[in-house]
């Protein structure tokens, strides 16, 4: 079953140098009934003016993963690490016992949009580390291209939990299947474009919670850019139980 969620239902926030949409409930939007889905707690879509940014704030116990779509976002942190984030890069942070940093827009004349996207953790109190790579249009156009793993497979990021995610490009007549486990959750956004996910017609900032399917198929896209997050088949509940 897909449980659509659709762009204009998010929550949203206007600040001048940042329009961001939530996915689910942050900061100062709380929607009871849209707090997260399994280990996925995090959705922003965020669009921040040239030379504007996040300045330095701490997180803990969390990991945070950036996803850039258009411009360059300029990351430091309290680890030494500073780089600047490009469309097809994926910048993963584990936070653990804490870490401190800032987000800017590495431009001064261009807009920067960009994902940011939390999941909880499997352990508090571990060590924190940053990871970053480069996965070019190719390894996704027409494909679902493992990003995320916990064990790193196929030279994905390496996340402190059992989840996976892809990332995939589709257009006219590219296609792609996902297999999941019987007893596996998975969400569905729908970065940029639209797509047809299990034939349910999806656009630009919608996405979807998939429970009870064991098949995702992905067509008819149209400059579609995809995220697919393979999760524990859990509650909220469950997981702040």
């Amino acid at each position: 079953m897909l449980d659509i969620r659709h762009a204009n239902q998010r929550g949203r926030a206007e600040h001048g140098w940042l329009s961001s949409r939530h996915t689910f409930s942050f900061a100062n939007y709380h929607d009871p009934k849209q707090n997260g889905f399994s280990d996925l707690l995090v959705i922003n879509d965020d669009r921040v003016a040239p030379a504007q940014g996040f300045g330095k704030h701490p997180h803990r116990d969390m990991e945070i993963f950036s996803y850039v779509l258009e411009g360059a976002l300029e990351h430091k942190d309290t680890m030494g690490t500073g780089s600047v984030i490009v469309p097809g890069d994926i910048q993963l942070m584990s936070a653990g016992t804490g870490v401190a940093h800032s987000e800017y827009n590495h431009s001064k004349a261009d807009p920067v949009h960009f994902l940011q996207i939390w999941i909880a953790p499997a352990a508090k109190g571990t060590a924190p580390r940053y990871q970053q790579s480069h996965f070019g249009a190719a390894e996704k156009r027409g494909k679902l291209r493992l990003v995320i793993s916990p064990d790193g497979a196929d030279e994905s990021l390496t996340v402190q939990q059992d989840t996976r995610v892809y990332a995939g490009l589709f257009d006219g007549d590219e296609s792609a299947r996902l297999e999941l486990a019987a007893d596996r959750y998975a969400y569905v956004h729908v970065a940029r474009g639209s797509v047809k996910v299990n034939g349910e017609a999806l656009t630009e900032g919608d996405g979807a919670r998939v429970r009870n399917e064991q098949l995702l198929t992905f067509t008819q896209g149209r400059d579609a850019e995809v995220l697919v997050f393979d999760l524990r088949n859990i509650e909220m509940s469950d997981l702040w139980a």
